[in-house]
């Protein structure tokens, strides 16, 4: 056990840091979003390769940081049994979640995105759009946000299994649930 608490770990701190780099493309975004405005608005001057940056920039924080998300417990759940149970039935409940739902969809999701990356990063694939930027780096970012989460759900496992086997939730290093406000 304490040999997949350590692959828990590694992939926590690497979650944690790719988060990082995630809060940092809300910030990028953020500022040329307002470049381009005041551009686009005070000097009637605009360009399409800053404004694919920007989504580019949405989709890095998107796929980047939802793994993040999954280890800090901050994802969007259905709350109507959750909240009410027992913490060990909500440690069974993320464990059968993660196993029938989680990782299934994170698996198939990133071996179907593969080829899609795959085929425009063969085809130097570029924006439709006059001075566009390339399209295979964004496309990257798909298999590699859903394997993220994959890793993520493994990893969470892993600390649910360690709590239900008798270490506390605090030692494995599973983030608290806060039940939403109403």
């Amino acid at each position: 056990m304490q040999a997949l608490l350590g692959f828990s770990r590694g992939v926590d701190v690497m979650n944690e840091k790719i988060g990082r780099v995630a809060d940092w493309l809300v910030l990028s975004a953020c500022a040329i979003s307002a470049g381009n405005a005041v551009v686009r608005y005070g000097f009637s001057w605009s360009s399409n390769a800053w404004l694919e940056v920007q989504w580019y920039l949405f989709a890095g924080t998107v796929m980047l940081g939802a793994a993040y998300t999954l280890k800090r417990n901050e994802h969007v759940r259905v709350d109507l049994v959750y909240g009410s149970v027992s913490q060990r039935l909500r440690l069974w409940i993320d464990v059968f979640g993660i196993i029938l739902f989680l990782l299934p969809g994170m698996v198939l999701l990133a071996w179907m995105t593969w080829p899609f990356f795959m085929d425009s990063w063969m085809r130097n694939e570029g924006s439709p759009n006059a001075g566009g930027l390339l399209r295979w780096p964004v496309k990257l970012l798909l298999p590699i946000g859903f394997a993220l989460v994959a890793l993520q759900g493994l990893s969470e496992l892993v600390k649910r299994i360690a709590a239900l086997r008798g270490l506390g939730p605090d030692a494995v290093g599973i983030a608290d649930y806060q039940r939403p406000e109403q």
